[in-house]
């Protein structure tokens, strides 16, 4: 049964509004998805809702960015209360650190130049402030990509390439994330429910034993595994070490969008599938 246990909507750093997502989805053959918005649960309702119409069974999930001591790391929250005030609260203190980050960086480049109104793009994120979304509001005035091109001398900027200029450099900006100590997300858990997984860990490099051990006992209950983030060698790995851990192994596709640009591979589904027959102890969270 193919399953996508993490994709992301215009509630966070996605293009699709819920409804879409859940439609997407539908075309690939999903038969169960979760949606996973960054810090926030907003779009949560209108999945539900598009997938009981295109005959999904919805998990709701959520992706947090979470730390423990100086280690950093996303992870994924799924079958949780939406509905919970400490959660709700958590949430909110997260997106309002991460908004006066954002605010920072942006009035900086005002002072460079660039012609941005900083309120009306914030005013359009009351959740999660998406960096690729900013950056899409940015680029639309023109006097500002001519200005990217001709500072970073390159006639077609990628996103990551003005990320590392303008939002990781220190003589600007250090954008970080709202990271949330994995202590008090694993606290809350106890009080609401769910199951928190490690998101696609091998992608930074945080495959590390002793780490895992630790979150193991404090409370985690599996690992995100199949990723197209992942080489196969590094899902191997991850899979025996999952097995000697007792986690529960996931999978998802991370989808956003398609890429556009006129290429023929366009996101991760038209090569890469979640059969859930490969995905250890999944029925805990999926429910079948």
């Amino acid at each position: 049964m193919l399953i996508d246990l993490q994709l992301h909507s215009s509630y966070s750093d996605g293009y699709l509004a819920p409804t879409e997502v859940a439609r997407f989805a539908a075309k690939q053959g999903v038969k169960v998805a979760a949606l996973t918005d960054h810090n926030t649960i907003g779009g949560t309702e209108e999945f539900k809702k598009a997938c009981r119409v295109f005959k999904i069974k919805p998990i709701v999930g959520m992706e947090l960015y979470s730390k423990l001591g100086n280690t950093r790391f996303n992870v994924l929250w799924y079958n949780l209360d939406p509905e919970n005030p400490k959660l709700h609260s958590m949430l909110r203190k997260s997106q309002i650190r991460r908004r006066q980050q954002m605010r920072r960086i942006l009035d900086k480049l005002v002072k460079l130049g660039f012609k941005i109104n900083v309120d009306c793009i914030l005013d359009r994120y009351n959740r999660y402030v998406p960096i690729n979304h900013v950056i899409d509001r940015i680029i639309e005035e023109k006097i500002n990509l001519a200005k990217i091109k001709k500072e970073l001398d390159m006639s077609a900027p990628r996103e990551e390439d003005i990320i590392s200029r303008y939002f990781h450099n220190p003589a600007i900006g250090i954008l970080r994330e709202s990271y949330i100590d994995i202590g008090r997300i694993l606290a809350l858990k106890k009080e609401i429910g769910g199951q928190i997984v490690l998101c696609h860990p091998a992608k930074y490099g945080y495959v590390k034993k002793d780490v895992w051990t630790k979150l193991k006992k404090m409370g985690v209950d599996g690992v995100e595994v199949f990723s197209p983030h992942h080489s196969i060698n590094a899902m191997l790995y991850m899979q025996q070490l999952a097995r000697e851990l007792d986690f529960v192994i996931t999978g998802g596709s991370d989808f956003h969008k398609p890429e556009g640009g006129g290429q023929p591979l366009q996101y991760s589904w038209q090569y890469y599938k979640i059969d859930s027959q490969y995905l250890r102890g999944v029925k805990k969270i999926i429910n079948i």
